[in-house]
């Protein structure tokens, strides 16, 4: 069964289409299903592909050890958001011990549960798209570099043994915060996730999909986020406090996962916040995970 990564794309007509990409090429879904699944209905969005993922994915394979339509060189594509519109973001929070660390707190695993907060689909950005930052909003915007882990299969109950199973892959995210809106004062509640982080292009993602079986060890990957050329977070996997697994297991206790969600993992240690260091128009933000691929974005400000 042929490897792949699954990612979206803008066509000559400024379209988003769903793509494959096999080593250094990527190949229209669209009209590679013209020849290998003709009479089926084609797969419009990476969306619909995720949907349909039990029969998508050994297409995809097909596709990817046999293309038949003309190649694209990737360095060459203009890359979208892998998903348009996931049916949820949720996002771990101080998942990591050396994050955790330098922000002031020790982490003791077995007096803890994992820790969500729900991030809004709207907010997605794709490769190379501008982070416009709102400046009328916060003073101390901040990265974090996370493995996305991206829903194939409709999931509920599962268990440790199982839990990955009900993965299509991985992608990057950067969880974009509001470092000066974590908290509220006016209210009673403690921490507010919504100032926090959610608006407008604060989760950027891609560069594409990479087939969970393709990554040897989810935990045992490494982590590096530049900002403005400078390195800033480079840290690997193991220092999750709550593995992927860990993480799929408690949402699943709570509730069915559906495809096309997205579980943004926590970020490691070298955020903006432990120096007091933030984001500015002008910035560039590189991020790569090791097995999954580079992430970068320039910054801006909203109009």
């Amino acid at each position: 069964m042929g490897s792949f990564r699954l990612l979206s794309y803008a066509n000559a007509d400024g379209q988003t289409k769903p793509g494959v990409g096999v080593g250094d090429f990527m190949f229209d879904i669209q009209a590679e299903m013209a020849i290998h699944a003709a009479g089926q209905n084609v797969y419009r969005t990476v969306d619909e592909i995720l949907d349909d993922w039990a029969n998508a994915k050994p297409l995809l394979s097909k596709i990817a050890d046999n293309p038949s339509t003309k190649a694209t060189k990737l360095a060459d594509a203009t890359l979208r958001q892998p998903i348009q519109r996931p049916g949820a973001i949720y996002c771990a929070a101080a998942n990591y011990y050396d994050h955790a660390r330098e922000m002031g707190n020790e982490i003791d695993k077995s007096a803890l549960l994992p820790y969500f907060f729900v991030k809004a689909s709207s907010s997605i950005i794709g490769p190379d798209e501008e982070i416009k930052l709102p400046l009328a909003h916060s003073e101390k915007f901040d990265w974090e570099v996370e493995i996305a882990a991206v829903v194939g299969t409709a999931a509920k109950d599962l268990t440790l043994d199982n839990a990955l199973s009900c993965l299509a892959g991985y992608t990057i995210m950067n969880d974009l915060s509001a470092r000066d809106h974590a908290r509220r004062t006016d209210w009673p509640f403690g921490m507010d996730w919504m100032e926090h982080k959610t608006f407008e292009t604060s989760a950027p993602m891609g560069p594409w999909i990479v087939l969970a079986e393709d990554v040897p060890d989810i935990q045992a990957v490494d982590l590096k986020t530049w900002i403005s050329g400078d390195l800033k977070q480079n840290s690997n996997a193991e220092q999750m406090v709550f593995s992927v697994a860990e993480q799929i297991v408690h949402l699943t206790k709570q509730l069915t996962l559906k495809p096309g969600d997205v579980i943004a993992t926590g970020t490691c240690a070298g955020v903006g916040a432990a120096s007091s260091t933030f984001l500015k128009p002008g910035d560039d933000i590189k991020m790569e995970v090791e097995h999954i691929g580079v992430l970068t974005n320039p910054v801006g400000a909203r109009d």
